[in-house]
């Protein structure tokens, strides 16, 4: 088996989303796609899962995984189960120094060692041993008498997100994995955690316009196309919705057409608003900081913003309309300057209430917040800013 091969192979791998590296490795022999995804074991499992479940066992077997791999891949999608390694540094707490030195030099040879775990009772996680604490310590010591007690773990089953929320601020190299009985069961590198993190973020933008986060560069044109297509056809179906409420005024616009040059200004500025509360809604979810119970003085703030301003651009569009329409010699151009002052106010709320409801409804729903937001937040925004202009035009002028 070469090196190269399995180097090649990883290049190619971690350029594609997990369903097409399994269509990649399909063909390749098992040693070589073991090696490739011994290199990157965040990717190992989404890619195996893909698998049949023969080839699964015989992948896992060559990379001398053993049932590790297999197991992993019980854990749901998107938890800290599926990216985890084995545990092999583990030792019992009466183990002393000079016996634990004697297997990490052999351990060392085959794997990346960072700590040693200590098990006591029923496997039960009880502490973690440092290299500078065996280092400073005598042969004769018990680990139980120099290790880390009580440390800090993730839970297997929890999902990565929760989990990049407890470690942002630790920054441990390396942190224990534990099963729902406190048992050890793997261990997560940092450094994986956090490119988990940074791609999660990368795809929150793209799914909040219909974007699925299992699309890369690499994929293929047909692929791509099936999955961000159906939003495109709902997008269109709400812009619709904005379409009919635009014509209901028909005859309104056909009475003040001044009112049409205003209409993209209005759907922009309260667009604008809206996405800015919806930026940081998503975001104070991804960090934890929206805590639940705190929705409302949320919204409320939100819906604040959107007044004040609502107010201060309203002012300034109310007479952009009052000197656009003069100039025109159109009818009534202070009445119209004060509509479009009333519209921004109201619409800019709306937009910035939506903003901040759409992803907690979706969170509500079981859904994620990103999912095509951006799309739901279009449609309020547009039949706000569009409905409340010539509504209030079509009374008022």
């Amino acid at each position: 088996m070469s090196e190269a091969q399995a180097t090649a192979l990883f290049a190619k791998l971690k350029a594609l989303p997990p369903f097409e590296g399994a269509r990649l490795v399909r063909n390749e022999p098992d040693e070589v796609v073991a090696s490739a995804l011994m290199m990157a074991p965040a990717m190992a499992v989404d890619i195996l899962a893909q698998l049949p479940a023969d080839r699964r066992r015989a992948i896992a077997a060559s990379a001398g995984h053993g049932d590790h791999w297999l197991r992993q891949i019980e854990y749901p999608e998107g938890s800290v189960g599926r990216l985890m390694e084995p545990p092999l540094a583990t030792f019992r707490p009466e183990t002393t120094v000079g016996a634990t030195t004697e297997a990490l030099r052999e351990l060392v040879k085959t794997a990346f060692i960072t700590y040693g775990f200590v098990s006591g009772h029923e496997e039960r996680f009880v502490g973690v041993i440092t290299f500078r604490e065996l280092l400073f310590a005598r042969p004769e010591q018990p680990l139980s008498e120099i290790m880390v007690a009580n440390p800090f773990s993730l839970r297997a089953d929890e999902q990565l997100v929760d989990a990049m929320r407890e470690v942002v601020t630790r920054h441990f190299p390396v942190y224990p994995v534990c099963d729902e009985k406190g048992r050890l069961v793997g261990l997560v590198r940092g450094t994986n955690l956090f490119q988990q993190q940074a791609y999660e973020i990368s795809a929150q933008a793209g799914s909040m316009v219909g974007v699925e986060k299992e699309e890369r560069l690499a994929t293929a044109w047909f692929r791509s196309l099936r999955m961000r297509h159906p939003w495109l056809q709902l997008n269109l179906l709400t812009a619709f919705i904005a379409a009919a409420v635009v014509g209901t005024f028909e005859s309104t616009l056909e009475r003040l057409v001044v009112l049409a040059v205003f209409l993209p200004v209005l759907a922009g500025q309260s667009g604008n608003t809206g996405c800015q509360a919806l930026a940081v809604t998503l975001r104070g979810m991804t960090l934890g900081e929206l805590k639940r119970g705190r929705e409302r003085v949320f919204v409320a703030k939100e819906a604040l913003l959107g007044l004040l301003n609502g107010s201060l651009v309203g002012v300034v569009a109310g007479a952009g309309m009052f000197v656009y329409a003069r100039s025109s010699g159109a009818e009534s151009p202070l009445m119209l300057g004060l509509v479009v002052c009333m519209a921004m106010i109201a619409s800019c709320v709306i937009s910035g209430l939506s903003g901040a409801l759409i992803p907690l409804g979706l969170r509500k729903l079981g859904a994620d917040p990103a999912t095509a937001s951006s799309i739901f937040l279009t449609t309020a925004t547009d039949v706000a800013s569009m409905g409340l202009f010539l509504g209030l035009a079509t009374v008022l002028v």
